[in-house]
């Protein structure tokens, strides 16, 4: 399913229901709250070309922010549940709990900046810490929407790129930069919980 999600065969599914208005658009990007495989960069891209700069910015970011908000909110009614607590003890959750507890408004919103990332993770570790639901919103809705502009401004004019093929460099080095930076905001806040833990707990030795 996931290799079908081409950028042409985005463009002929949106078009053929179109009829629907701005549904699909939002749909797309809503399951990618649920399935993190979906390549957020093309589907953001599409809306723009087939709904227009502004509304396919407008249906993007609504579907992504609605998709964030219901995962966060299903994992805090759930965070009980077994499962959810063993998936908690997984190494890469646990460091995004951490970060959670550390710095929450901060973690949601700057990684909600970068296109490519580990949003189903994001939301679900700030459904488990506890994060107030306030703070996780206006987090959401400030990041994603900065997020979804660009993307939306690249998909938008992408002829411009085809055009000039050495652009793509350019977009290749953002998603590249994207993730680099992802690992650097991780591990800042990973370090700066195990320098605050080691205060607070000094060998007695």
């Amino acid at each position: 399913m996931i290799s079908y999600l081409t950028e042409d065969n985005l463009k002929d599914l949106l078009e053929r229901y179109r009829s629907l208005g701005p549904l699909p658009g939002i749909l797309l990007t809503f399951l990618k709250s649920f399935i993190p495989p979906l390549p957020t960069i093309v589907i953001v891209g599409v809306n723009a070309a087939v709904y227009g700069l502004w509304l396919g910015f407008f249906y993007s970011w609504l579907g992504m922010v609605s998709g964030c908000l219901v995962t966060f909110q299903l994992v805090r009614r759930i965070s009980g549940h077994p499962y959810l607590e063993k998936w908690a003890r997984h190494p890469k959750v646990e460091r995004s709990m951490r970060w959670v507890r550390r710095n929450a408004f901060g973690y949601v919103f700057l990684l909600s900046l970068f296109p490519v990332g580990p949003f189903v993770v994001v939301n679900m570790a700030a459904g488990l810490a506890g994060m107030r639901l306030r703070s996780f919103l206006i987090a959401i809705l400030f990041g994603k929407a900065i997020m979804v502009f660009y993307v939306s401004y690249i998909g938008y004019d992408l002829e411009r790129y085809i055009r000039n093929p050495a652009q793509i460099v350019y977009v290749l080095l953002f998603i590249g930069a994207s993730l680099w930076a992802s690992k650097k905001i991780e591990a800042y806040y990973t370090r700066e919980r195990g320098q605050a833990q080691n205060q607070s707990h000094p060998d007695k030795g």
